[in-house]
């Protein structure tokens, strides 16, 4: 007779628990997740900040929450518990949850590509004292995270700037002084002795120095060409081209060069080509940044001939240009050879594996940088 009582004790017990989880479980629940960082460059770590509540008497013996997020952005030390990749990664962990209670989690990851990333949605269930699942609910997340184009070693850009520079000064026969007087200004501690006027020092009482201006500085047009000649075609060479672009345009920014950069890759929240115009010194490359980070490989791009017959019809003439393309193409060479004729500067950057390329139709008229990339 007992057992009969103990059983039917049970089973009042687990039918109150189960009315009680499958009606009151999720009131008070919520799921909060957010990048710590808006931005990081490729190959940098940030994190994940996870807030789930119970704002309510009941207590819950556990939940289950799961969030799932790009697989380039991979979850380090013990933030890789727990987790499993495939199309993307996905994060699943249990919690329990004493009345009015919050828990706070911080999931540390690494950036393995440049990207545009969202966490759009967050998973949660629910389960009762015996372990069987009560109820699933979803949370919507607004959250996205920059993944800028990897930084490249500032001695390799400086080397494409200087070889632009000596095509310049060796086309205006600059051979000797690089600089043109501007003007007279007092003296700093930092200048050098050479550059003090010695005349306007005598009459002003103090000393003077000549201020100049370089002549070899100059406006840039990137021409950062993206199209993929087949499926199998080396993404990290295009990768590498996008990475060249994002440093050499701040390099020439921050050195008070003008840069405007046109690529034959759609913008996907625009859905043209990506065009940008970036003052000199104007401190905005955030706006290029993201602009890059958003481009998606996969997606077809208009041919790179296409740019040029723009810069050929607006009779673009004594500009400076600055081909990346790992590709080369009969057609498009033969427009690129019309921009050198209307006496415009053309320097090609070839991204290249173990300097192996093919060489390109018209290379007696371009002068061209081979980019080594290791695999």
């Amino acid at each position: 007779m007992w057992l009969l009582l103990l059983f039917a004790g049970i089973s009042l017990l687990w039918f109150l628990q189960n009315l009680v989880y499958r009606h009151f479980w999720h009131k008070g629940l919520s799921v909060k997740t957010t990048f710590t960082s808006n931005y990081i460059y490729e190959g940098d770590s940030s994190a994940i900040q996870e807030i789930i509540t119970n704002d309510k008497l009941l207590p819950l013996s556990a939940v289950s929450v799961r969030i799932a997020m790009s697989r380039n952005l991979e979850f380090k030390n013990s933030a890789k518990e727990n987790s499993s990749t495939s199309d993307q990664t996905s994060k699943r962990d249990m919690f329990s949850f004493l009345t009015r209670q919050q828990i706070t989690r911080t999931l540390p990851f690494v950036a393995k590509k440049r990207g545009y990333y969202q966490i759009t949605q967050a998973d949660l269930s629910g389960y009762d004292y015996f372990f069987h699942q009560s109820g699933h609910l979803s949370f919507p997340q607004q959250n996205e995270l920059y993944v800028y184009p990897k930084p490249l070693d500032h001695s390799r850009i400086r080397l494409i700037s200087q070889t632009l520079s000596g095509m310049i000064t060796a086309k205006n026969r600059l051979f000797f002084d690089p600089f043109e007087f501007s003007g007279i200004r007092e003296y700093r501690r930092d200048d050098p002795m050479n550059h003090i006027n010695w005349k306007a020092s005598a009459r002003s009482g103090e000393l003077m120095v000549n201020q100049y201006n370089s002549t070899t500085s100059f406006d840039v047009t990137i021409l950062l060409d993206l199209e993929m000649a087949n499926r199998w075609d080396s993404e990290d060479l295009l990768e590498e081209s996008i990475s060249i672009a994002a440093s050499i345009s701040d390099y020439l920014v921050a050195h008070h060069m003008p840069v405007r950069l046109l690529c034959n890759a759609n913008d996907p929240f625009g859905g043209e080509p990506l065009t940008f115009n970036q003052p000199a010194g104007a401190g905005n490359m955030a706006g290029l940044n993201q602009r890059l980070a958003r481009l998606n490989l996969t997606q077809p791009c208009i041919r790179l001939e296409e740019l040029l017959n723009q810069e050929i019809s607006h009779h673009r003439t004594g500009q400076t240009y600055l081909l990346i393309s790992k590709n080369h193409c009969n057609e498009w060479e033969e427009k690129l050879a019309t921009l050198v004729e209307m006496q415009n500067i053309l320097l090609w950057v070839m991204p290249v594996h173990n300097g192996i390329y093919e060489k390109p139709y018209h290379s007696d008229i371009f002068d061209i940088l081979h980019w080594e990339v290791s695999k």
